[in-house]
């Protein structure tokens, strides 16, 4: 991932989770999707953040 990529993904996660620190897997793919990064930097970004993917259909987080 590129650096640039990191303060954009980390600052639209926290948003995304809110206080309860959780996000929708849905909502972890179109992150990557608009950020341009894969869903496996999203995946350690959350698990570095301390955010959980929830509602996961594909075991992917």
């Amino acid at each position: 991932m590129a650096a640039d990529a990191v303060p954009r993904l980390t600052e639209t996660l926290k948003a995304e989770a809110g206080d309860d620190r959780r996000i929708a897997c849905a909502d972890a793919f179109r992150i990557a999707r608009d950020l341009g990064v894969s869903v496996a930097d999203v995946g350690r970004a959350c698990d570095e953040l301390g955010i959980k993917v929830m509602q996961c259909q594909l075991g992917c987080f």
